[in-house]
């Protein structure tokens, strides 16, 4: 579904006192969001509170029923999984799944070890990621090298000014 853009009103000419008004208005309806939010919150919470006991009884009696499968399916693995990776019943399937394969380090063997290893024995097998340092720019941008340099990169660092609006949160009435 595309999005349709709304074009935002620049509105002109306000006086203070419709300033004041608007953000009693914006107060007031900040204010009830919050009351608002946090009866739902609350309430959330207790229908949590209502169904967590059971749904933690219902997650333990699956973990040892699995752990039965999985007893069941290992002393019969020759048998039941010969032909197949899954054993049918009218209640569900259970089985092995092949994992994806993944590398693992033998034991003893540190990153940097293999690293080395891998330099000098598989070399294509080396990976290298260049990036600019986007956030030494910005911690740099007033040094006049980075100035200078900058443009003849295709780039600038800049920094915009957005309008905020933040209600008073204390003595509000709902």
């Amino acid at each position: 579904m595309a999005k349709t853009r709304v074009k935002k009103t620049v509105i002109t000419g306000v006086t203070s006192e419709q300033a004041e008004a608007a953000l009693r208005e914006f107060s007031k309806a900040d204010a009830r969001i919050q009351k608002l939010t946090s009866d739902k919150e609350l309430k959330l919470i207790a229908i949590r509170d209502k169904y967590d006991a059971e749904i933690a009884e219902q997650t333990e009696r699956m973990k040892e029923s699995e752990d039965i499968l999985q007893a069941f399916a290992m002393e019969n693995k020759e048998k039941l999984f010969s032909k197949t990776k899954s054993y049918r019943t009218p209640y569900g399937v259970f089985g092995f799944r092949l994992g994806q394969p993944k590398i693992e380090c033998f034991k003893g063997f540190t990153k940097a070890a293999i690293l080395d290893l891998v330099k000098k024995h598989l070399p294509d097998y080396i990976c290298t990621k260049e990036s600019v340092a986007n956030n030494r720019i910005i911690d740099d941008r007033e040094k006049q090298e980075v100035i200078d340099k900058l443009p003849e990169c295709g780039m600038v660092v800049v920094q915009r000014e957005t309008f905020y609006v933040e209600s008073k949160k204390d003595d509000q009435a709902s």
